[in-house]
This record gives structure tokens, C-alpha cells and sequence, in this order.
């Protein structure tokens, strides 16, 4: 990962639910362009988040049985924006698994906003080998650090 949209891990429950936050601010770069007179964060950038928090929670799950894998997204499936992020906002994200097997996974995810549900969609990823001591090392660094206040 070369950008991070989640700032920590607030609840931490491998095998079934985690909860991350995102403080929304408007040094961001994206609000440069979108949209320059009327700053929204983009729906893709908070399916991103949603997709690094999940796609953790399903890793560190499955490693519970001896394996280690990456989980990459591969499908997006009803997702709905429902409200406008814009600066200032702290984003609440909400992972829970709904199905898991050595193959992949399926998580039901939210994100809000004070509260309110700006947006959900539910987010299948595959698992694939990795070998490479110096990646992991560097994701159980980032995992611990955002898992340090909770």
C-alpha cells in the first residue's frame, strides 16, 4: 500500500468484526480536484478504506489457520453512497465477516459519519501466497501501530 485512508483501528475482533477511523481533512490532495469549489471525498477513496480495514481483518483471520495470504478486493457489490463526506468529517468505518474459507471471503462493510451512514456495500477478496518476510514484517508494523491506542 503506498497511501493509508485509515488513521487507527478503534475495535479489533479477527474472525468476526473491526472498526477503523479516518479523520477527513482539507489538505487531502484529492480536494484539489474534486471538486476544487465544493470539496467531497470520493466514493472510491472511502470503498478504499473500507477495503484496507476489511482486507486486514480477513488476513489476520485466516493466518489463525497457519495460513498466510494476502486478500486482494475483487468485487464490489451494492454500493451505495448515501450522503457527502466533506473536510472536517471523521469517518467511522465497520467491517464484519460474513462468509471466510481458504479461498477468500465476503465482508459486510459501513462507513458513517457522526453517526449517519454515508455509505455500504458488501466486498469479496481472494487470497493469494505470498513469500516475502520484509511485506510482512512492514503490514504487522502498520497493524500494531493502528492497533496502539485501542
Amino acid at each position: 500500500m503506498r497511501y493509508f485512508l485509515l488513521d487507527r483501528i478503534v475495535s479489533w475482533s479477527p474472525g468476526y468484526e473491526a472498526t477503523g477511523l479516518k479523520n477527513v481533512s482539507l489538505s487531502e490532495d484529492f480536494f484539489n480536484d474534486h471538486f476544487p469549489l465544493k470539496p467531497i471525498m470520493p466514493g472510491t477513496l472511502i470503498v478504499e478504506g473500507l477495503a484496507q480495514l476489511s482486507g486486514l481483518l480477513l488476513e489476520e483471520t485466516i493466518k489463525q489457520d497457519g495460513l498466510r495470504v494476502k486478500a486482494l478486493m475483487s468485487l464490489i457489490e451494492k454500493a451505495k453512497f448515501r450522503r457527502p463526506v466533506l473536510p472536517g468529517s471523521q469517518l467511522r468505518y465497520h467491517s464484519r465477516i460474513d462468509q471466510i474459507n481458504r479461498l477468500g471471503g465476503r465482508v459486510l462493510a459501513t462507513a458513517t459519519v457522526e453517526e449517519t451512514l454515508v455509505a455500504d456495500c458488501q466486498l469479496l477478496f481472494s487470497f493469494h501466497q505470498f513469500d516475502n518476510p520484509c511485506e510482512e514484517s512492514v503490514r504487522a508494523d502498520i497493524l500494531a501501530a493502528w492497533l496502539e491506542n485501542d
